[in-house]
Order: C-alpha cells, then structure tokens, then sequence
C-alpha cells in the first residue's frame, strides 16, 4: 500500500514537472513584451476618455517621452483644461495649472490620487520603466482571450520602488503583447484591472491602440485611453523635456 501511494506521488510530481517544462520562460517573455512597448522615444496624441458614475468625460492629451525617465503632457481639450501641462524628470513629477499659473510638484501619497478622476494614478503615469526592470516573471498557464491563445503569467516585483508588489497578465503567444492585466497590492488585494486591445502593427512592433483601466477601489465604469496617433524613434527637442516648457 505504501509502495503504491509513493508510485501515485512520482506520477503525480512527474507530470507537474512535465507541465512545467512546456512552459517558456517568462523572462523570455517579457523581455518581447519590452521590446515591443518601450522605445528611445515616442510622440502620441490620444484621448482618455472617463466614465464616471453619471457622466462621461473627454480629454485630449498630447505626450512626449525619451527613454523612461523623461515625458511630458499638454491637455488640449476639453477648453477649461487647455495649457495643463505635466513633466516627469527621474523619478519627479510636475503640474503646471494655467489657473492657478503655477507649478506644483507631485510627491509622496499624492502619487497615488486619481489623474483628472480617472482609474489612472499620478504614480501609473511614473511607471514606464522595462517589466524586466522590475519584475520576476513565472508562466502559470494558458487561456483564450478574444481569440487568442494567451500565456498566464504572475509577476513579483523585485525592487520597492513599483506601484504594483505583484501582477497577473494574460500575453497573446503570438504578438508578445499583453491583452488583460490585474495589478495587485503586497498583501493580494486586487488594486485594477486592464483591457488592452486593437493591437496594430508599427515600426515591426505590435502595440495596443486602446486599453480600458478599472480601479477595483472606486466607483465608475473604468477608464479608456484610445491612441490617435503614435510615432517611435522620432526627433524630440530636449528643451521640451524642462520646467520652463511648462509655462509656455
């Protein structure tokens, strides 16, 4: 009897194993996902647009960035938020009010509060740094997601300086994009979720031209961001990327 229960748990290991080893390598993975999401530079326009509990609400924002520690936003609309203008230098980020005519810098706890209402944070807009920067990766299985046959893929964030302690995304096998995500806190409390979808082909990358957040701690719809234009690896003045751009 105990020979034979010994047997079932070899069977048993074996297969798990074996289960194991079909699986790529998750660093593998996100390295790809990298490739195909960060760049030198990029310019994009896009809109984000807020469903809120009783209205919606449209914004359209213009954004630079070079490497992952320079950006810089400008709102254009709606009318009341033209000239709002944000920059991030490192890891510092500041706003620049056309009411108030000044600039405020974002720190701390602040990080954490909504960007215009929406399921974004300040601290979400910070984070452009490489997955493989920040996180271990291990594949845990597989789905379909809209048709495509994705890798589940649970992430453990080994620095301290990420707004996420843990992450759960859903990679399409064939394009190394992520298609869903779930963005975890240190103690496992689900914190958001992501959509990402119209994945087009640019400059030999795939890249998502819409993706839905939704802040699982507040009320509302969720959150689109819809790309209207993108371009990579394309010239950028480095006197936008200063405090004085702010005030212009």
């Amino acid at each position: 009897m105990q020979i034979n229960r010994i047997a079932s748990v070899i069977i048993i290991l074996t297969g798990f194993l074996n289960l194991q080893a079909q699986y790529p390598d998750g660093r593998e993975i996100l390295m790809r996902i990298d490739r195909n999401m960060t760049s030198e530079n990029r310019f994009y326009s896009s809109s984000m647009v807020i469903h809120g509990r009783r209205t919606t609400i449209t914004f359209k924002l213009n954004t630079w960035t070079a490497g992952e520690k320079k950006s810089f936003t400008e709102y254009t609309f709606p009318v009341r938020e033209q000239g709002t203008k944000m920059l991030k230098l490192d890891e510092q980020l500041w706003i620049y009010s056309p009411d108030a005519d000044r600039i405020i810098q974002i720190a701390g706890h602040m990080l954490r509060q909504s960007v215009m209402g929406s399921d974004l944070s300040y601290e979400d807009l910070m984070e452009d740094s490489r997955l493989t920067d920040r996180y271990n990766a291990k594949v845990t299985g597989t789905e379909i997601i809209d048709g495509r046959n994705c890798w589940i893929i649970e992430l453990a964030a080994f620095v301290p300086e990420v707004a996420y302690q843990g992450m759960k995304i859903w990679v399409d096998q064939e394009r190394d994009i992520p298609l869903r995500e779930e963005m975890y806190a240190k103690s496992g409390t689900l914190l958001k979720r992501s959509q990402l979808s119209n994945i087009v082909r640019i400059n030999e990358r795939w890249y998502p031209k819409k993706l839905i957040f939704k802040d699982m701690l507040k009320e509302g719809m969720g959150t689109e961001l819809i790309i209207d234009e993108i371009q990579f690896n394309v010239p950028i003045a480095e006197h936008i990327f200063s405090k004085a751009s702010l005030k212009k």
